[in-house]
């Protein structure tokens, strides 16, 4: 019988609980090849829950320190291939959270390789997939601000504006301090849906506090999420629904968004739309289509205490009490609509 042929991009791998420890020792070798083996066959043993653990509690983790100032881009890279694989897991987040890794990961931000740099962004967006993690990047969004200027690529944009959102959720004040909102405002006109989705959520994030809602009337963006209340993503209009609703607490807002005539646009989004759907999408679409009308509801609850949205909703308001009504709808939807009824008929 034939011998299988040796893989050459990968180290040769011993057997059981020595696997782990001999290829860490194969990373102190002074031959950038040898690393590189190394790396790639610790990035295939982290496919098994039980040589990460051991990875992360063996004490290797703090050895991979000095490899993420190696002079090679490709040990670089490498090496936060190897965090992103171990940040998969709650176990691994955490150890690289309690670890010194961050400081110098974060300088990689920097790299002149664009593969190490997206490897990066990987990570950090997983990190934050915990609130310490987030909590932990806070210092880190201006820095990411300035990325997201100057980062083209479609993936680490996206990465970056969800690394974004996990910590404007957290704490707003930072990347509203950055211009957040006027850059986030340019990224909304972003052919990918995917960005636009991704940019709509963090300005969600920044407008729950006042400064934030103030920021978005002053930036004129009000008219580019007016429109895409009407974009082929659900999930676009689903954030944008988001930071309209926040927005319109204030009085700017309310007005803006009046002049814009955006009364009709919301009240199309909580009418009863019947949409043919695959069984396997069927839920994920339920709680998107939800979250849509809950905010559209709230929106024009708001624009009700405006003496001219309450005089629109009024000539509207057999469609909300349809809503607030009907026996099959969701307790959330109905309870809501309900508010918004007796907002629109309250009279002094």
């Amino acid at each position: 019988m034939a011998a299988s042929p040796v893989d050459s991009t990968r180290a040769p791998v011993a057997f059981g609980q020595r696997a782990v420890p001999q290829l860490f020792e194969e990373l102190l070798r002074p031959e950038a090849g040898r690393r590189q083996r190394a790396l790639a066959s610790l990035c295939d043993l982290m496919h098994d829950p039980e040589r990460l653990y051991q990875t992360v509690n063996g004490g290797f983790l703090e050895q991979l320190k000095v490899l993420l100032k190696d002079e090679d881009p490709s040990v670089r890279t490498k090496t936060c291939e190897l965090l992103h694989m171990l940040t998969a897991h709650s176990i691994g987040r955490q150890a690289l959270l309690s670890s010194s890794l961050l400081p110098p990961l974060s300088q990689l931000l920097d790299d002149s390789s664009s593969s190490c740099r997206r490897n990066v962004h990987r990570v950090l967006n997983r990190l934050t997939l915990l609130p310490a993690g987030a909590d932990a990047l806070l210092t880190l969004v201006p820095k990411l601000m300035l990325k997201l200027r100057q980062e083209e690529e479609e993936e680490v944009q996206v990465l970056l504006l969800s690394t974004l959102s996990s910590c404007s959720r957290l704490d707003p004040l930072p990347a509203l301090a950055s211009d957040g909102v006027s850059l986030l405002g340019h990224k909304l006109s972003h052919r990918s849906p995917n960005i636009r989705r991704e940019a709509a959520a963090v300005l969600m994030d920044l407008s729950v506090c006042e400064d934030g809602r103030r920021q978005v009337c002053e930036e004129a963006i009000l008219p580019v999420l007016v429109g895409l209340l009407q974009d082929d993503d659900i999930e676009v209009q689903t954030n944008a629904a988001g930071v309209i609703m926040y927005t319109v607490i204030i009085t700017t807002g309310k007005q803006q968004c009046l002049d814009l005539d955006v009364v009709p646009v919301l009240l199309d989004l909580v009418s009863e739309k019947k949409e043919e759907e695959e069984e396997t999408d069927k839920e994920r679409r339920r709680r998107r289509r939800k979250a849509l009308i809950m905010y559209s509801l709230r929106a024009l609850t708001a624009l009700a205490e405006a003496p001219d949205g309450r005089r629109l909703l009024l000539e509207q308001l057999p469609l909300l009490v349809r809503r607030s009504e009907a026996a099959e709808q969701d307790q959330d939807i109905r309870r809501t609509a309900q508010t918004a009824v007796s907002v629109v008929t309250w009279t002094p």
